[in-house]
């Protein structure tokens, strides 16, 4: 049997000589490929409509270049510059340094821009209370898209976090582009959607989604697109699942060292009454949305967090808070909430900076928060999943 392969860099054509050897419908050769599967037809809406059954394996007698219909160039790739061990150390080192969440987030992402070279990724923390990967840090990208979410199993991201196994999409020249099903035009209806479109790249050629799990348990996913095809190579991919492993140790390492903390003592204040326009705010129960004068900000344990501040705000006059205080009062409500609370507060507090509204919460210490709030607040609250 003669087959024919065309080298995706340069064009060259080569005619390769096989036989049959077998074909295979489990394993691990079986498993990556039906990865690969089901990621790329996500990208055109049938993750659910095509299915590996098989794989055949066949061996290769011989190979014969041939000439190409068209011009042949270089390939672009080898004229990059190889990863430097001594860079990948040198990241890694500072990432084990970071003892917040957003430090650690940040470090990640400047890794992945100045020692890889790539200009696009998102981090997206894993939600287990709400089945979802929500879009915490971003580089590269006009609207950030922090607070977009996606579905724990849902493509190219769902399935690597679901496998644990880093998923790649090299040519997308064939397939629609990721995200682009929701339509940019779609960006400005959070307020109407609970929803964030999520940032995507619009030319983009290649993917990857890299697990950031430790000892097995998984904190999130690390996404990078590029418009190249063909981008990620080997040693890339290795870098990335190393720098994916370390911000997963220390994101968890940096949880329990803020939940350690204690709080301070704090004198009960009377409820405040601040200057300024009246502040409407507005939660939503069913799905822990918040929006403030109208505009959405955030949902899930995040919102739930908003609230939780605002009502002790208004009750007590506190403005300062710990995170072991927020999470005990936040399992009292959701009792499955375990982990990734420090992750949550930093979406929280990133989405706030990114709507120009009266209220804030800053960080103020090791595993601190405080609330900013401009003027008069009421607080609405709507039980009824409206």
């Amino acid at each position: 049997m003669t087959l024919i392969v065309v080298d995706g860099f340069t064009g060259d054509q080569f005619l390769l000589d096989v036989g049959f050897v077998r074909a295979v419908d489990g394993g691990a050769l079986f498993d990556r490929i039906a990865r690969q599967l089901k990621a790329s037809s996500a990208q055109v809406g049938m993750s659910d409509v095509m299915r590996l059954r098989s794989a055949d394996i066949f061996r290769v007698y011989g190979i014969e270049k041939v000439p190409s219909p068209v011009e042949t160039v270089q390939a672009a790739i080898s004229q990059r510059s190889p990863v430097s061990i001594q860079a990948l150390n040198e990241a890694l080192k500072t990432i084990e340094r970071q003892v917040e969440a957003d430090e650690v987030i940040d470090a990640l992402l400047d890794a992945v821009q100045h020692i890889l070279g790539y200009a696009n990724a998102v981090v997206l923390i894993h939600d287990a209370h709400r089945n979802c990967l929500t879009a915490t840090g971003s580089i590269g990208y006009g609207p950030s898209g922090l607070g977009a979410e996606i579905a724990a199993d849902d493509g190219l991201i769902g399935s690597a976090a679901k496998s644990g196994q880093t998923i790649k999409v090299s040519d997308m020249s064939r397939v629609r582009r990721f995200g682009e099903a929701i339509g940019s035009e779609q960006g400005g209806m959070e307020d109407a959607t609970r929803n964030v479109v999520f940032p995507h790249l619009p030319m983009a050629m290649s993917q990857i989604a890299v697990p950031m799990a430790t000892r097995g348990a998984l904190t999130g996913v690390l996404f990078i697109e590029s418009a190249e095809r063909l981008a990620f190579r080997e040693e890339d991919e290795a870098a990335l699942e190393i720098l994916a492993r370390q911000a997963a140790a220390a994101l968890r390492a940096s949880e329990r060292e803020a939940s350690a903390i204690e709080p301070r003592q704090q004198a009960v204040e009377a409820p405040l009454v601040a200057a300024g326009r009246e502040i409407r705010v507005h939660h939503h129960a069913f799905d822990d949305s918040i929006f403030v004068d109208g505009t959405y900000i955030v949902k899930g344990v995040a919102g739930a967090l908003l609230r939780l501040m605002l009502e002790r705000y208004l009750g007590e006059g506190r403005r300062e808070f710990t995170n072991r205080e927020l999470r005990l009062a936040a399992g009292a409500r959701m009792p499955d909430i375990k982990d990734n609370l420090e992750t949550r507060l930093l979406l929280l507090r990133r989405r706030l900076e990114e709507k120009p509204g009266p209220i804030r919460v800053v960080r103020v210490g090791r595993g601190r928060v405080a609330l900013e709030v401009q003027g008069p607040l009421l607080l609405d609250k709507a039980d009824d999943g409206d």
